[in-house]
């Protein structure tokens, strides 16, 4: 799958060699705060976590993966954004409800470049006639990214625990249903 550019930004999917981006991104304390409480990754962290679970929900004709934000007018890396399958990493993997998410440096929050980014690219993924939902999570203090989610039209569905090999937490969930859908 490839996403046209939008107005302000550029796409790729992302592959375990833009590693020293992932790593960089995850430098500052508050890109990382409600991820897991401020603790900035390691390039180990990086290479050992980051990349194989890149590598293992990554599907280019479906468009998994990490999407990277680029400014079209100079190409400067400002994040990401997640598509992949709701509770990927459990036993019960939603395929029919996609998972979105976020994450971009500091200097660029506030300006609307997640939000854009993430309705960009969740238009381009709900041409897939499967996808009945998408959905995403954050910390309930986490409300830059809450905003985000009622700007894309998600609403919220209910607030309980969240599980995966990184951690558990108690989470918001937003859901909105997708126009493509059978």
């Amino acid at each position: 799958m490839k996403i046209e550019d939008s107005d302000r930004l550029r796409f790729r999917l992302m592959t375990k060699e833009d590693s020293e981006l992932l790593w960089e991104l995850d430098q500052d304390p508050e890109v990382m705060r409600f991820i897991n409480g401020g603790k900035i990754s390691t390039r180990s962290d990086i290479q050992n976590t980051m990349i194989p679970r890149l590598q293992a929900f990554s599907n280019f004709e479906k468009g998994w993966g990490l999407w990277q934000v680029n400014l079209k007018e100079n190409g400067k890396f400002l994040g990401w954004v997640l598509v992949r399958p709701m509770h990927f990493f459990s036993e019960l993997p939603e395929f029919e409800n996609i998972e979105l998410g976020w994450r971009f440096k500091r200097e660029f929050w506030g300006q609307g470049y997640a939000t854009e980014a993430a309705q960009h690219i969740m238009n381009a993924v709900s041409k897939d006639p499967t996808i009945k939902y998408f959905s995403a999570i954050a910390l309930p203090e986490n409300t830059a990214s809450i905003k985000i989610m009622t700007k894309l039209g998600m609403s919220y569905i209910k607030t309980d625990h969240y599980h995966d090999s990184l951690g558990n937490h108690t989470v918001v969930f937003y859901r909105k249903e997708s126009e493509g859908y059978l």
